[in-house]
């Protein structure tokens, strides 16, 4: 028979972020992503920024994926 000794256990410090240091990057991505969505759902519509079917041909195939309507 062979026995082992047991590691005793050690206890890991987790880093705790403040809020107030997470709110201007959780601001940001959530204005990006919020921008990034009404390019591939709402562009060359009522609020269209653009002129033209650039951007409209770009997300072509992202408003097909997320089932957003586009013709």
């Amino acid at each position: 028979m062979s026995s082992t000794a047991a590691s005793p256990a050690v206890e890991v410090q987790l880093p705790s972020i403040p809020l107030a240091e997470l709110a201007p990057c959780a601001l940001f991505f959530g204005l990006l992503g919020t921008l990034v969505l009404f390019f591939v759902g709402a562009e060359q519509g009522a609020f269209s920024l653009s002129s033209g079917t650039l951007v409209h041909e770009f997300v072509h195939d992202g408003r097909h994926l997320l089932a957003f309507p586009c013709h």
